[in-house]
């Protein structure tokens, strides 16, 4: 079987982007990068706190509890991190609340805040779901940041980074080309696939363009690029729908994966174990989707286990079925590669870190794309093999349709396709358009030849006056052998004194035929026979009419030419 690796130039592109993002990713971390995740004080008020409310006492030891239906307060020192705090940035990863409240406290007793809210991000939303405040530029210096979350789903899920603004001005720009890069070649791959299961009618591509699909409005709400269209979508509503988004595309992967596997190579159980594991992750998205508060946390880990499950189910049924001798499996296999190692790293790797920011959607995103353009790819080749069998198999097809209507000896068409070919002539001549008529020609004494020659001689001779006939075939004369030694010509366009000429001509140029090497010398001559059509003439009727003129040119002496006069058969020697 053939081998598969990308030889698409948009795989390779993408190869070649996916190692460069690794490479930057975990190489080229800024010096000055803070991550707070866990080293900061906090606070908690149980219900929602008035604006002017002042923070309950802070506690930098434990877990915040008890803060889902309330406000959960966080605090940091800056002096204590190598950030210069007259160039600082906050970048919270957002996740589900209905507020962020910041404030920068400085030595000088003053406080100055911003905030957003769920459905009004502002100015402060960022590319890769992240939301930047920028610290007021004072001649005083910060001392700390606070931080008010106002029902928080889970406190253990955020991620906030500090940095100086022109990191963070460059990790955006890099976030957003790569984010750009992976949501365009999703969008092909979903366009492309979407194009190949109408054309091929496969089920399998189309699996393949709802996955790419779903990953591409994934990428588009998780990077917060649709914030350019409809700005009332920040914040939870959109991490709700990341949350469905991704369970139905880790749901929809599966099922083009073991759908795409012939049931002969697969055994059914583990077919069903798979696809039912799938199932429960697009089921367990459900509640998780909707989930404001509550054990978020405990939810998050058992879909975890229930993905894990499933990319160990699909690796199973695609390694059974290779060795069975699946090229889907080997294909699915190149395609699977790069997102079962990014699915299975963020189990057990922290990647949130990495990547500008990105993490591990980032790198789910690209492996999306990897997987999408590796089996369009793999479906485009599948695809030009069939056409390339189906045009085979339809010239072939035309072949024996032909041959099935040709003269094997000669090459000149058999009665069958003397018969289609004139069909045509005579749609014409019944309008009125033009004349039409038929000549049928008999070699003279051709019994004598081959029992004088020898049968192979005779065939000899059939060969040499076929070649010659075959010369006034065109748009306006058909001819063949209709079998033994009678050849026909239809021939449009002409009657009375031109049609005339015609035929002597016909006579004279296989008379003028050498057939030395065949019986030696000496001429071989034709009788014809010519029947001129009328509207009504069908070619039954007026082959009819030819034999009969054909007959009374043998019966005159032979190598002349009679025209059919109806009932009277009327001739001219040759």
């Amino acid at each position: 079987q053939p081998r598969v690796y990308p030889r698409n130039p948009a795989l390779k592109v993408l190869a070649f982007l996916a190692a460069l993002l690794l490479w930057t990713g975990w190489t080229d971390r800024a010096a000055a990068e803070v991550i707070l995740n866990h080293s900061l004080c906090h606070a908690v008020s149980e219900t929602l706190s008035a604006d002017s409310a002042s923070p309950p006492p802070f506690s930098c030891i434990g877990d915040p509890q008890g803060y889902q239906r309330g406000s959960l307060w966080l605090r940091t020192n800056v002096d204590t991190y190598p950030v210069d705090p007259r160039d600082l940035v906050l970048l919270v990863h957002h996740s589900r609340f209905d507020r962020l409240k910041v404030s920068f406290t400085y030595a000088d007793g003053r406080s100055l805040s911003q905030e957003v809210s769920s459905g009004n991000f502002g100015s402060h939303w960022r590319t890769g779901g992240q939301i930047a405040f920028e610290a007021p530029l004072r001649d005083a210096r910060l001392l700390s940041i606070t931080m008010r979350f106002d029902r928080l789903a889970s406190a253990n899920l955020l991620r906030m980074r500090m940095m100086t603004r022109g990191e963070a001005n460059v990790q955006a720009t890099a976030l957003s080309i790569s984010v750009a890069a992976a949501l365009t070649l999703l969008l092909i791959g979903a366009l492309y696939n979407t194009t190949l299961a109408f054309s091929l009618r496969r089920q399998f591509p189309l699996w393949q363009a709802a996955w790419a699909g779903c990953m591409l409005v994934w990428g588009t709400m998780w990077s917060q690029l649709h914030l350019f269209i409809v700005p009332g979508l920040a914040g939870a509503v959109s991490a709700q729908t990341c949350t469905a988004l991704s369970c139905l595309a880790v749901t929809m992967a599966a099922f083009s994966a073991v759908m795409a596997l012939d049931r002969q190579v697969l055994p059914e159980l583990m077919r069903r174990i798979t696809l039912t594991l799938a199932a429960a992750v697009a089921i367990l998205g459900i509640p998780l989707t909707f989930m404001r508060q509550g054990p978020i946390e405990t939810m998050a880990a058992v879909l975890g286990a229930l993905i894990l499950g499933v990319l160990i189910g699909v690796a199973l049924c695609l390694g059974w079925a290779w060795r069975r001798g699946s090229v889907e499996a080997r294909t699915f296999a190149g395609a699977w590669s790069l997102p079962m190692l990014a699915l299975g790293s963020v189990q057990f790797v922290d990647t949130n870190t990495i990547f500008w920011g990105g993490g591990s959607q980032l790198l789910v995103l690209f492996a999306a794309a990897w997987q999408t353009l590796w089996l369009a790819a793999a479906a485009s080749r599948t695809h030009a093999r069939l056409r390339i069998e189906h045009d085979r198999a339809r010239r072939a097809e035309a072949q024996a349709h032909e041959l099935a209507r040709r003269d094997p000896l000669t090459g000149l068409r058999n009665r069958r396709g003397f018969v289609e070919a004139a069909a045509p002539m005579f749609d014409v001549n019944r309008s009125g358009a033009s004349p039409l008529a038929l000549l049928l020609l008999d070699i003279d004494k051709f019994k004598r030849i081959n029992d004088t020659h020898g049968h192979d001689a005779g065939d000899m001779v059939l060969v040499t006056i076929g070649n010659r006939i075959a010369r006034w075939e065109g748009d306006m004369c058909k001819v063949a052998r209709l079998g033994g030694e009678e050849f026909a010509l239809m021939v449009a366009g002409m009657d009375g004194f031109a049609l005339h000429r015609f035929a002597q001509s016909v006579r004279k140029g296989i008379a003028e035929c050498n057939h030395a090497e065949a019986i030696g010398e000496g001429p071989v001559t034709v009788s014809i026979g010519v029947a001129e059509a009328t509207p009504d003439s069908d070619f039954r009727e007026l082959y009819r009419h030819a034999d009969e003129a054909l007959y009374s040119a043998k019966h005159e002496g032979r190598d002349r030419v009679v025209f059919y006069r109806g009932e009277n058969a009327g001739h001219e020697a040759g």
